[in-house]
């Protein structure tokens, strides 16, 4: 379709559980001044994604209700969550140095590299009713993956400002962070009951079989080992986070008095 999803069935055609799928092209050469200036020129999308992340948030708490009476989310609503979801996607991965071209300020836009592919399936409404719940160790992980990637991606952009391309181990560890984001995204807006899984990467299948750089996502040693630092980085900063704010509380804690002396 041309908001870049499809709403079919519920199942992988070989059976078990189908996950929603992101199709990015293999990485290839980037044109060097847009990625020197890649985070300034997507300013403006990100302004876009913030007030489509905020009309989403209010449509999924609508969506929420509707899916606990009915077991799924109504057409209208899952076409905008889904369109809101393509959006965000583009312009991440963007953000993240995997596509060289500038994500469109349009729902659809099938020609652009990145695509996901969702499928409308019915949900279970106990797992919708637990979903703030259920959700919580997806997102750590999403939370920590994210956090990561951005402590390091200043790296990532200068290696792809001097190379005018991200390496293949760097793409595809950074491309297992996005999918994975866009997952637990869809998970949490119900638009789907699969719950977010394969951070690294998938099984390999037959050459006829690939779709794109992305579909199947294989990560190499290298690719794994870089996802695994992106979740010490993230665990790192919470914790140095942490030790700050507390050592921030222990002194007003330990100024209070004095300044009450004072007065």
């Amino acid at each position: 379709m041309a908001t870049g999803w499809d709403p079919r069935a519920a199942t992988d055609p070989e059976g078990g559980e189908w996950l929603p799928v992101l199709d990015i092209p293999p990485a290839a050469r980037q044109r060097r001044w847009t990625v020197l200036l890649r985070w300034l020129l997507l300013l403006p999308q990100f302004v876009v994604v913030c007030l489509l992340s905020i009309a989403a948030f209010f449509v999924t708490v609508v969506g929420w209700f509707a899916a606990l009476f009915t077991g799924r989310l109504p057409e209208g609503i899952f076409s905008f969550l889904g369109s809101v979801l393509v959006y965000r996607t583009r312009v991440g991965a963007s953000s993240m140095l995997l596509v060289d071209r500038y994500p469109p300020f349009a729902f659809s836009a099938p020609d652009h590299p990145v695509q996901i592919e969702l499928r409308a399936t019915p949900l279970n409404r106990l797992a919708v009713f637990f979903r703030l719940i259920l959700m919580i160790p997806a997102g750590i992980i999403n939370n920590l993956a994210q956090a990561g990637w951005f402590a390091i991606g200043w790296v990532f952009w200068l290696i792809a400002i001097v190379l005018g391309r991200l390496p293949a181990p760097v793409f595809a560890a950074t491309a297992a962070v996005a999918r994975y984001q866009m997952r637990f995204t869809a998970y949490a807006t119900m638009l789907t009951p699969a719950y977010p899984k394969r951070l690294f990467g998938d099984e390999p299948v037959p050459q006829q079989a690939v779709r794109s750089g992305t579909r199947p996502l294989l990560l190499d040693t290298t690719a794994k080992v870089l996802v695994v630092l992106f979740l010490l980085l993230g665990v790192g900063g919470h914790i140095a986070g942490g030790v700050v704010d507390y050592g921030d509380d222990e002194k007003d804690d330990r100024t209070a008095p004095a300044a009450v002396t004072a007065g």
